[in-house]
């Protein structure tokens, strides 16, 4: 709200999974604390709790924060766009 008088909007994006080589990293970590295997956390995260069925992929992020760069977003303030397939942690 500060940078409004300023005519300068504030938004934000919030990836969900997006298959890269950070999940890689992630996933391999939770294995070690979970004992699961390379690959079983990351297909549970994303066919079991994500509503699409599918991880994100870096495209789908990139859509996104292309909207928050171009005048398309201009009246947009103040708002974080969830991009996580549907993530629903039950």
């Amino acid at each position: 709200m500060e940078m409004a008088e300023h005519k300068i909007t504030v938004n934000a994006y919030a990836p969900g999974i997006v298959g890269t080589a950070m999940w890689d990293l992630i996933d391999e970590e939770l294995g070690k604390k979970t004992g699961a295997k390379k690959g079983d956390t990351f297909n549970k995260y994303t066919k079991e709790l994500t509503a699409l069925g599918r991880p994100s992929v870096p495209e789908d992020v990139s859509k996104c924060v292309s909207y928050l760069a171009s005048p398309d977003s201009d009246f947009m303030t103040g708002q974080t766009l969830i991009i996580d397939g549907g993530i629903q942690f039950c």
